[in-house]
């Protein structure tokens, strides 16, 4: 039986993102046909990936084998260097701390899913990756945390990067469904 390799495994990764990205790419544009109204088809996109991240944050744990996070910031650090690069074949790296350290901001140096992407003149108003808040908005919600999530600059907008802006507005207290006796 043959092994896998780590340049068959890369094969396979990228050909995977591949039909992932011409996928995504036919989802956006049948939004677009379907609901006329750029700002709508971000809401969709945002809540499409609000679902998706709020499962997919149960693989991300099963698999990434890591401890707890002690707090926002190591929990930014670890989507960017292990989320991304679990899910999309990239990292980013965490910046722009405000002073609390409830806000941040991800920069992608790739992005996978704008591969073959020209927006029209006629969509200026979309972000074509909002899939991607609304991953993140749904996997740290699982996880007790309420965040708001947004793009901060987009090639595909004219801006020089992807960035995202992750703001934790409320960490919710998890709650056992039973009581410990003591």
């Amino acid at each position: 039986m043959p092994t896998v390799g780590p340049r068959s495994g890369d094969a396979i990764f990228a050909k995977n993102a591949e039909l992932f990205t011409l996928t995504y790419g036919a989802i956006v544009r049948q939004l677009l046909t379907d609901l006329e109204d750029v700002e709508e088809v971000n809401k969709q996109l945002d809540q499409m990936g609000y679902n998706i991240g709020t499962r997919l944050i149960d693989e991300f744990l099963a698999k990434a084998n890591i401890s707890r996070c002690v707090d926002f910031k190591e929990t930014a650090e670890m989507i960017a260097k292990v989320g991304f690069k679990m899910f999309l074949g990239v990292t980013a790296s965490v910046t722009n701390w405000d002073i609390e350290g409830t806000c941040c901001n991800m920069v992608l140096e790739e992005n996978p899913l704008v591969d073959f992407v020209e927006l029209p003149d006629t969509c200026q108003g979309l972000y074509y990756c909002n899939v991607l808040c609304g991953v993140i908005r749904g996997a740290l919600e699982m996880v007790s945390m309420k965040t708001e999530v947004t793009w901060v600059r987009d090639v595909l907008r004219g801006d020089d990067s992807y960035e995202l802006q992750v703001k934790l507005l409320k960490q919710v207290p998890e709650e056992y469904p039973y009581k410990d006796d003591e």
